[in-house]
């Protein structure tokens, strides 16, 4: 934190911060319970040193993630962190852990601030808590950036409290004690430990105090590699997700869905006959299809094959793929007069990509007359709460909403349409029920990244950059969420205050890390009949791919070689050193055989830095080469990521999120895409929606994670697969000699293949169940 040290003040004053002292509470309990209190810190800001005309932008001034601190900041005091007498420390994180690796790198900053055993830090997921306001949401890379410094002021008040309590208890000065892996040690070897004096620490009654933190010099757990804490259970099956959960009388239950996106019921012709089968408990009408309650999935998919429904049209009937992209041809931004000097220019087009994560979408809900509680992994728990009271007529104290650990989200678990469902269903039952989605669901019905197209002008003098402007246009993505409370989420879905929430979004999120002089880029959305959602990132990749694309026309137009060309423009010297980092481990220029080629590309967004240099192989035989399952084409052999995220928590986990990154970039610009044909989306399973397969996974693969050189963390989630889908575009265009403008590169070549036993065209929403299981 910026400003200088302060001393110790009585604890009844209010000191502002300063870089490491902080104004923390201890509350009224049983056993030690401490939370913090804390003011904004404005955010380093890059150097404007490099080459060409300096280009403005507004996320040098304030971006998405500072919007989602500065809102969490008023709510912060609120995260406590409970000392228990069997050792243990206990978090409950208002975020969601959705395999991202936060409850480990949280667990890490208790760890730290408290030097007790990682091993004895017990992190879960806190339940829905509407007072928490802005600071529940799991999104835009923000959780350790938020939870950074009050977890650590929360810890860091305990450790104080414990170290109090241990002089009383060993007849010592606090100056003369120390405590390492929870036990505190004074005098001629006398120690006790932070679980003998949890109830002695406890406050009597809620009471500010000044604590300080530690200098990162003296980190012994924050940047160091962890395993992750969950990892054990993950692999051996132990860890509880939504459907691992036993709630008494739930029982599973799916639903039959229309053979149309947002396709409604008509009218069932064998309801009853459906309800006879074995298992069945339940069939009722709801509004997304008919659910099926039964003893058994199995018995459910059944039951939901054997269901004869007719359906009334969807909100995208008779669209497919080219209708759409006339649309968004249409609805088009202007570009302008043409300029004077020369210019490149550039169209590119994004197809849908399904947002399915691993964990199909899924909840638990037991609804009652007077009450409701929900189980189901939430990225934005609060919303989901006052909608479902909402819905329910309940007063928002009577609704519970339990957020479960996720397998996986990509933007998925922002949006909580199966809790609604689930909700509707158990109260049409008057029964508990285990909703889950099929495969072919998520595909077909559930969250898409939507298509887009993005238009680029570049215009340039000599070796000087004079303009860049871009024209961004969207299938509307759905940000219903809003910041994760209801009035923003309503604000984001009314008419016209949808695009200008859009816009806002685009604008706060979308970086210019180039000295390109006049820059300018706007958003038009279009076309709200699609269920979209950000996946990964929600405008960065097909933003960031289009620019860069054109950055590598136009050093080619200019002779200049595409990685000196970037880092001259490059605005500040940590970008600078993330793409010589890539070049220098990925030996850039090395020599390469015809039809191959290296790429490079650099995205920078929340206060992170990364760049990517990949090699892909575009020869006939590995293009044409079979692959059994799977889909061949070009691939990338090579990919060397250098990421910049600050001050890194767990290296572990940022390593393993940037391979993540890579292979979400892969598959976005070569394989992974939703083909739309009369409505309907024809992609069931990743039998044939084509993510990065082991073929198409680089034999080498290097992570650099760069040295902090800011004191504070950045934002790391969704960082590299911009940059990692951008390089990949840049290399498939170098190794061919022709630009890439369609993504993926291989989506008009693919073709819906089919199990024999299901039609090519889906004649009922039952189809598509054979790939899902």
């Amino acid at each position: 934190m910026p400003g200088a040290e302060r001393p110790a003040r009585p604890s009844s004053e209010r000191p502002a911060p300063g870089r490491r002292r902080f104004l923390g509470y201890v509350l009224a309990a049983p056993t030690l319970m401490t939370a913090a209190e804390l003011a904004p810190a404005a955010p380093a800001r890059a150097d404007a040193t490099s080459a060409g005309i300096p280009s403005a932008d507004v996320t040098e001034l304030v971006d998405l993630n500072d919007v989602m601190s500065a809102a969490a900041l008023p709510t912060s005091g609120l995260i406590t962190v409970q000392v228990h007498t069997d050792e243990t420390v206990s978090f409950a994180l208002p975020r969601a852990e959705v395999g991202q690796g936060i409850t480990t790198s949280t667990a890490m900053l208790i760890a730290e601030e408290m030097d007790v055993p990682l091993a004895n830090v017990r992190v879960t997921l806190a339940d829905a808590q509407p007072e928490l306001v802005f600071n529940q949401l799991t999104g835009g890379s923000n959780t350790t950036i938020a939870t950074y410094t009050p977890v650590r002021v929360a810890a860091a008040v305990a450790r104080g409290r414990l170290l109090e309590a241990a002089a009383l208890a060993l007849d010592t000065a606090v100056t003369e004690l120390t405590i390492r892996a929870g036990v505190i040690t004074g005098r001629a070897g006398r120690s006790t430990t932070v679980g003998a004096l949890a109830e002695r620490a406890a406050g009597l009654r809620t009471q500010p105090v000044s604590t300080e933190l530690k200098r990162s010099e003296q980190f012994n757990v924050i940047g160091t590699p962890q395993n992750r804490i969950d990892a054990l259970d993950a692999v051996t099956g132990r860890k509880k997700f939504a459907m691992d959960l036993t709630v008494p009388g739930a029982a599973p239950t799916m639903v039959c869905r229309p053979p149309t996106i947002n396709g409604r019921v008509g009218s069932v012709a064998n309801a009853d006959e459906v309800r006879a089968m074995p298992g069945v408990t339940d069939v009722v009408v709801i509004t997304t299809g008919v659910a099926v309650r039964a003893r058994t999935f199995g018995q459910c998919i059944d039951a939901v094959r054997a269901l004869r429904v007719s359906w009334r049209p969807g909100s995208a009937e008779g669209k497919s793929d080219e209708t759409v992209r006339q649309e968004l041809a249409a609805a088009e931004l202007p570009l302008g007069l043409p300029p004077l000097t020369p210019s490149v220019e550039g169209r590119f087009t994004f197809h849908f990509r399904s947002n399915s994560a691993l964990e199909t979408n899924c909840a638990i809900a037991d609804v009652r007359s007077d009450r409701a509680e929900i189980w189901s992994s939430l990225k934005a728990p609060i919303v989901a709460k006052e909608a479902i009271a909402a819905r329910l007529g309940l007063p928002l104290s009577a609704v519970t909403v339990h957020v479960t650990e996720g397998g996986g989200s990509f933007g998925r678990k922002l949006f909580f349409d199966a809790a609604l469902e689930a909700v509707e269903i158990s109260r049409k039952t008057g029964k508990p029920v285990k909703l889950m989605w099929h495969r072919a669901d998520d595909s077909r019905q559930g969250r898409t990244h939507p298509m887009a197209t993005s238009r680029v002008r570049i215009a340039y003098v000599g070796d000087t950059v004079l303009s860049f402007k871009q024209r961004h246009t969207s299938v509307a993505t759905d940000l219903g969420h809003g910041f994760g409370e209801i009035v923003t989420a309503l604000a984001a879905k009314l008419p016209v205050a949808d695009l200008g929430f859009s816009e806002t979004f685009f604008q706060l999120s979308q970086s210019m890390p180039y000295n390109f002089g006049v820059s300018s880029r706007l958003l038009n959305e279009t076309d709200k009949g699609f269920n979209t959602g950000s996946m990964r990132n929600v405008y960065s990749p097909d933003v960031t791919c289009a620019r860069e694309l054109m950055i590598d026309k136009l050093a080619s137009k200019t002779g200049k070689d595409p990685y000196r060309f970037r880092r001259d423009f490059l605005k500040d010297e940590r970008s600078r050193a993330v793409l010589e980092k890539v070049a220098e481990v990925g030996r850039w220029g090395r020599p390469m055989p015809d039809g191959t080629a290296q790429g490079i590309a650099f995205h920078s967004e929340y206060h992170s830095a990364s760049a990517v240099l990949v090699e892909i192989d575009c020869r006939p035989g590995t293009v044409g080469r079979p692959v059994r399952d799977g889909v061949t084409g070009p691939r990338v052999t090579k990919v060397v990521l250098a990421v910049d995220a600050g001050l890194t928590v767990n290296p572990r986990g940022l390593d393993a999120q940037m391979m993540g990154c890579a292979m979400d970039g892969i598959a976005l610009a070569l394989t992974s895409s939703l083909h739309l044909r009369d409505g309907h989306f024809l992609e069931a399973s990743w039998d044939n929606y084509f993510y990065t397969r082991q073929w198409n996974t680089p034999p080498e693969l290097d992570i650099v994670i760069m040295p902090d050189t800011t004191g504070r963390p950045g934002g790391a989630g969704e960082l590299g697969v911009a940059a990692s889908m951008a390089a990949v575009a840049c290399a498939y265009g170098r190794a061919t000699g022709t630009m890439p403008t369609t993504f993926p590169i291989n989506h008009g070549t693919l073709s819906f293949e089919p199990k024999p036993t299901t039609p090519p065209v889906p004649q009922s929403p039952t189809d598509g169940l054979d790939h899902a299981y």
